[in-house]
């Protein structure tokens, strides 16, 4: 008798695909032609498979996600730029005269600010015995001498409330200005003069109440300016009857719009570009007189507002920008400061170089701690991160909190990126920033000793500060790395176009290779 093991088993499959036991001929013939047209189809498919996995492994190599990460004023929107402008020139290019909005701003912004300065000042302060008499002609104040002693802040004449008077179109130039760019938001920019941190660890010292500026302009991420200004924007239909004089009253204009091109736009109840500009050169010698002038000189330095240190400052370049011609140059496009709220993603293909054809896509995420929520969706998938830690700003307070030294923020937001577990296998670039600041600070007496106890006897030179700063930094990425990944340091300053180009030229290789390596495509 046999077992049951004994018996053959039965394959289930082949009892399905098996013709049937009664199958004719024809049956037969029509049976193995649709068989060998799914086979031919199926191989059509897995080709068509294998042509996309190809596609998206080169599109895999060619493409990459950089991240840029730092406190607010860092430097990553000045760091893009110097991407754009060294590998996709032609880009650049076409919008670079969109830009001269943006310069223009900045420096009427300046100058705006410097007059809230003064007049507060002014307030307060006796005036010169040899005030001037009133008179409406230009004024002309004495310039500021290369080497001289500064004079007391409250020698102030009847020259200088006069040359207040004839600045204030600036005040409606630089509501146009901002109302050109789109509708946008306002950001208080906190203290102008150095402060010192309750901090521990690597900052510590003791606060002390600054005066405040006045909140900046800034446009949102999806705000288009730039398109707007290329092709048209939009302004309200309702017109002034006594034509287009200056107004910056808010809720002035109607609520019809149409779009015009750049070259309509001053028919308006505000001033066009054209306008705008003849008022800028318009004043341009009045500016430059307050810019130079002595007195106004020594109250900026007590109040120490160190304008010429801050981003987007143009007023060393007046005569060349308050112009009716102006254009903007590529080192005005790279200094320019327009600060944006929320993430920026900047999408190009490199035009030149040995990885010609390469697209990147760099996210400039904002720094400030509001909006450090929103840096966690965009670590995933990224080859790599450029963290900007600017070097100046050793005696500078946050904006969002006076108690906090922002050289201590940037090492406490280092320690959060390199030991960050999503991170650990992306690869980190750090750029040591606002080098040329560091070194300006310290020639004029700025003491790193005064904010940083543990700097020490250290000597008071820049580079004896970036030895010291990037061996802290080093330090945190050896202690909380969570892999053993290559480290990359660079001291830059941003604003520096030549040198920060040839930064890139490594950055770019080291970012590459590295991306081939985790793709498995080197």
């Amino acid at each position: 008798m046999a077992r049951a093991f004994d018996v053959e088993p039965v394959d289930p499959f082949a009892q399905i695909t098996a013709p049937p036991a009664d199958e004719t001929p024809e049956q037969r013939r029509i049976r193995e032609r649709r068989e060998e047209e799914e086979r031919k189809i199926s191989e059509q498919i897995d080709e068509a498979l294998k042509l996309e996995r190809e596609e998206v492994r080169v599109k895999r190599r060619n493409r990459l996600k950089v991240l840029l990460l730092g406190q607010s004023e860092s430097g990553k929107s000045t760091t893009v730029k110097n991407f754009q402008l060294k590998y996709a020139p032609k880009a650049w290019k076409q919008e670079r005269l969109v830009w001269t909005t943006v310069v223009q701003l900045n420096l009427i912004r300046n100058v705006n600010n410097i007059l809230d300065v003064i007049t507060q000042e002014m307030a307060t302060a006796p005036q010169s015995a040899a005030a001037a008499a009133p008179t409406t002609s230009r004024v002309l104040l004495e310039p500021a001498p290369a080497e001289s002693v500064s004079p007391p802040s409250d020698l102030f004449s009847e020259k200088h409330k006069i040359l207040k008077l004839r600045l204030v179109p600036l005040r409606g130039v630089q509501a146009d200005l901002e109302r050109k760019l789109g509708s946008g938001a306002f950001e208080d920019q906190g203290n102008y003069g150095r402060g010192r941190s309750h901090s521990a660890s690597l900052v510590d010292g003791e606060s002390h109440n600054t005066r405040r500026i006045p909140k900046e302009f800034c446009v949102r991420s999806n705000n288009s300016w730039k398109d707007r200004l290329k092709h048209g924007i939009k302004i309200p239909g309702h017109r002034p009857s006594s034509g287009g004089s200056i107004n910056n009253t808010p809720g002035a204009w109607g609520g019809n719009e149409r779009e015009v091109s750049l070259g309509e736009w001053g028919n308006g109840p505000t001033a066009g570009p054209d306008e705008v500009t003849g008022i800028i050169a318009e004043c341009r010698d009045d500016i430059k007189a307050l810019w130079e002038d002595r007195v106004v000189q020594s109250v900026l330095s007590k109040k120490k507002y160190r304008v010429d240190e801050s981003s987007g400052f143009f007023l060393n370049d007046i005569d060349r920008i308050a112009t009716q011609n102006y254009t903007p140059s590529d080192d005005d496009v790279v200094r320019a400061r327009l600060r944006t709220v929320g993430v920026q993603e900047h999408q190009f293909v490199f035009e030149e170089g040995k990885h010609k054809g390469t697209e990147w896509q760099i996210f400039d995420v904002g720094g400030s701690r509001s909006s450090r929520a929103s840096w966690a969706p965009f670590f995933d998938d990224i080859d790599a991160i450029i963290f900007l830690a600017p070097l100046s700003v050793f005696d500078e307070k946050l904006i969002e909190d006076t108690r906090v030294n922002r050289l201590q923020d940037s090492y406490e937001l280092w320690k959060q990126v390199t030991s960050s577990t999503i991170l650990e296998n992306t690869q980190i670039i750090l750029f040591l920033n606002k080098y040329d600041l560091l070194a300006k600070k310290l020639k004029r007496g700025v003491r790193i000793r005064d904010f940083i106890s543990s700097y020490g006897e250290r000597d008071n030179t820049p580079e004896a500060a970036v030895k010291y700063f990037e061996a802290h930094f080093k330090e945190v990425h050896r202690k909380l790395s969570r892999s053993d990944r290559p480290f990359f340091v660079h001291v830059t300053s941003a604003v520096d176009t030549k040198g920060t180009i040839a930064t890139l030229s490594v950055v770019e290789d080291s970012i590459l290779r590295r991306h081939l390596v985790n793709a498995q495509l080197l």
